[in-house]
């Protein structure tokens, strides 16, 4: 097989491949990028926290 047949094959697969995906909707998209955004920001919140706890715990024991 020369390797510009290789390079066709390949292309044909990958295109058929590509049909068989399943694309989400415009809803399905919005609503799973609300959800990563909210759980972002509530860890943040939460890390912040954290860090200040942990700060304020270390000063205390440091003076």
């Amino acid at each position: 097989m020369s390797e510009k047949t290789q390079k066709t094959s390949w292309f044909k697969g990958l295109s058929r491949e590509f049909k068989k995906i399943i694309w989400p909707d415009k809803m399905t998209i919005a609503k799973q990028t609300a959800a990563v955004v909210s759980v972002s920001v509530v860890l943040g919140i939460i890390i912040a926290i954290v860090d200040f706890a942990a700060r304020y715990g270390v000063d205390l024991l440091v003076k």
